[in-house]
């Protein structure tokens, strides 16, 4: 590989060139001849004429190679006190069999499954064995709510749903049979069959005729092999958080998705074969998809699945302690778990516990990661952080720094330089292209690269019309940032959170930036509270850190000041309280859409992706409503 400017243009100058070369990570039942059509789908197809089998090419083909022994998959649970190692020929004799279970209840190719599971490897090897048969899974995080899992199963249509009895959470045993139950009832659709994992934990009643044991089906099963499909034939499905109406759901194909995460791993994350990467995400999140499951395993390196919280499971040094025990190369988080962990840990005190010499750097994405704790942790790990921007919808990397090129030059805020395959631009509202270092709306030129969702299931009309038809030409991603005069791209939030304060655009992460900075700070939230005179002021929620004991009068009126010191008094920044937590999603997102309601005393109905609904009570305490 080369470095990053000349492997950027080498892209630049033969896009198909370059994607035909990636292409060649893949073993293809049928190897592409056309690379891209453009006349197919929103915005055109890759590999269209290539056949393959995604479950082949992340297990078969590394048993073939004398890789059986390797180890694919490592299970840390905390909350079952368990750690397992289990290697690629293990995984692929459970995933046959799965598969072979699941084609004795119908399922052939082309059908939906919808899977509902916490983090057991079980539901890595469900996604395998739907992808084995040319099914399509769309796993929904273990735990949401009846409503939005029958959304869900209303519009995958699926033939199985596969479901443990429980997840487990510090402290308690959360039960997903009922609220499979009772989604299964409010939902327009009825699978055919369900398989449920049971956990000793908390096993589950099964319902004569529909549902069967997991474990069972899988002993009884007939082993199956790999279903070749179209390179266009989708994988799965995968709904995005907090959609109303009708899901959104992001479809991924087989083969742009396969080559474009085997090219992720060797230029962005540098991890090969035998080596270790740690996706600390949810399953049923995207970077759980790409980089705990599929990635990994295309590159035939150890993949970690963790159970457990980043501070409670026992303490702030749980992240650390996986890393070393499992000598990670690679650790891949959210910066909501960072910040969790500063709260608690803030002077670091666990990281000189443990052995992280093996750790190549710290990858970091799910929302932008602040300055003030990309600098904390890079002091504290001296690994590289590399603060990487994508989306459901493209489902790889658009900007990273690329560990496997050598790394672009570290600058806390940003989210590097393009992925090759990529390019950004922020556009103003006339289309075009704003100049180096000026905020518009971060839009992708079309068409996209592989890998990224070529439309929303069985909903071309709107793919088109909520991502290309604003700004002709280009992908709108719906967030809002700059790209400096070295090509590096700022994501400042949401285009939503731009706030208007008396005819001055300001960006609400410019304003958390600040506050970021301050020693007692922990995490916070800035959102747009509304204001008679002004239109629109910004409003600024904070969490302290642990130990910090200076009262939280002094603290927001250093708050207040230090905002209109670094941004001026044009910000209008005059309003900032302590409270205890932030509304997030289970992927770690601050809810700040949410927060704005209630401080605007809106209507708020609570979001199927919250992880804590207790908090919002909180929240609506702290403003009187």
């Amino acid at each position: 590989m080369s470095d990053y400017p000349s492997l950027y243009a080498k892209w630049q100058q033969a896009p198909e060139a370059y994607w035909a070369q990636a292409a060649e990570l893949i073993d293809w039942d049928k190897a592409p001849e056309r690379i891209f059509d453009g006349a197919r789908g929103p915005y055109g197809t890759w590999f269209p004429d290539a056949w393959l089998n995604t479950s082949y090419n992340c297990l078969d083909r590394h048993v073939a190679a004398g890789r059986g022994a390797n180890t694919a998959l490592i299970w840390d649970s905390p909350m079952e006190g368990r750690v397992e190692h289990i290697t690629y020929a293990q995984a692929l004799g459970r995933v046959e069999k799965i598969a072979g279970a699941l084609a004795a209840l119908g399922v052939t190719k082309g059908d939906r499954v919808v899977v509902y599971m916490p983090m057991v490897p079980e539901a890595v090897f469900a996604m395998l064995a739907c992808a084995r048969l040319g099914a399509i899974h769309s796993m929904v995080f273990g735990g949401f709510a009846a409503p939005e899992l029958a959304a869900r199963i209303t519009d995958a249509a699926p033939k199985v749903v596969i479901a443990a009895s429980c997840g487990l959470e510090p402290g308690r045993v959360v039960a997903y049979k009922p609220m499979l139950d009772a989604a299964l009832a409010l939902s327009a659709h009825k699978p055919s069959a369900c398989l449920i994992f049971q956990r000793a934990a908390g096993r589950a009643e099964l319902v004569a005729g529909r549902d069967f044991d997991f474990a069972e089906a899988e002993r009884a099963a007939v082993p199956h092999g790999p279903v070749s499909v179209e390179g266009a034939h989708p994988l799965y499905i995968l709904y995005t958080s907090g959609t109303t109406g009708r899901p959104k759901g992001v479809v991924r194909d087989n083969g742009g998705h396969a080559v474009a995460l085997a090219q992720s791993m060797k230029i962005i994350f540098d991890v090969g074969p035998g080596e270790v990467i740690w996706a600390a995400a949810d399953v049923g999140w995207a970077v759980g998809h790409s980089y705990l499951v599929y990635a990994p395993l295309l590159a035939g390196a150890t993949t970690i699945m963790y159970e457990g919280k980043p501070t409670g499971t026992p303490d702030a040094g749980a992240f650390w302690r996986v890393a070393a025990q499992h000598k990670a190369k690679v650790l891949f988080t959210a910066p909501t778990a960072l910040r969790a962990i500063k709260q608690q840990d803030p002077e670091g005190t666990f990281i000189p516990k443990y052995d992280l010499s093996g750790m190549r750097a710290l990858f970091l994405a799910g929302e932008r990661c602040d300055p003030p704790t990309a600098m904390w942790i890079e002091a504290l790990l001296g690994k590289p952080v590399i603060d990487n921007y994508w989306q459901t919808e493209t489902g790889w990397p658009i900007t990273a720094r690329f560990l496997g090129l050598g790394l672009t030059p570290f600058k806390p805020g940003s989210g590097g330089r393009p992925s090759p395959g990529y390019e950004i631009a922020p556009l103003d509202e006339n289309g075009e292209p704003a100049s180096a270092g000026s905020t518009g709306n971060l839009c992708i030129r079309l068409p996209m690269p592989p890998g990224c969702g070529p439309t929303l299931w069985q909903n071309d009309d709107g793919y088109r019309a909520a991502y290309l038809t604003a700004f002709p030409g280009w992908y709108k991603t719906g967030d809002a940032g700059m790209v400096d005069a070295d090509g590096d791209v700022w994501v400042m939030g949401r285009t939503d959170d731009i706030i208007n304060v008396a005819g001055h655009r300001l960006s609400t992460g410019a304003m958390e930036e600040v506050l970021a900075m301050h020693r007692d700070v922990a995490e916070c939230a800035v959102i747009a509270k509304a204001d008679a005179l002004k239109g629109e002021i910004p409003y600024g929620l904070v969490v302290l850190k642990a130990g910090a004991e200076r009262e939280a009068a002094v603290i927001e009126k250093e708050l207040i000041a230090l905002v209109r010191e670094k941004i001026g008094p044009v910000a209008a920044f005059r309003d900032v309280m302590v409270v205890q937590r932030l509304p997030k999603t289970r992927s770690g997102k601050i809810l700040r859409a949410t927060i704005r309601k209630i401080a605007n005393g809106e209507a708020v109905s609570v979001p199927g992706t919250i992880e804590d609904a207790s908090v919002l009570e909180q929240i609506s305490a702290a403003f009187g409503r």
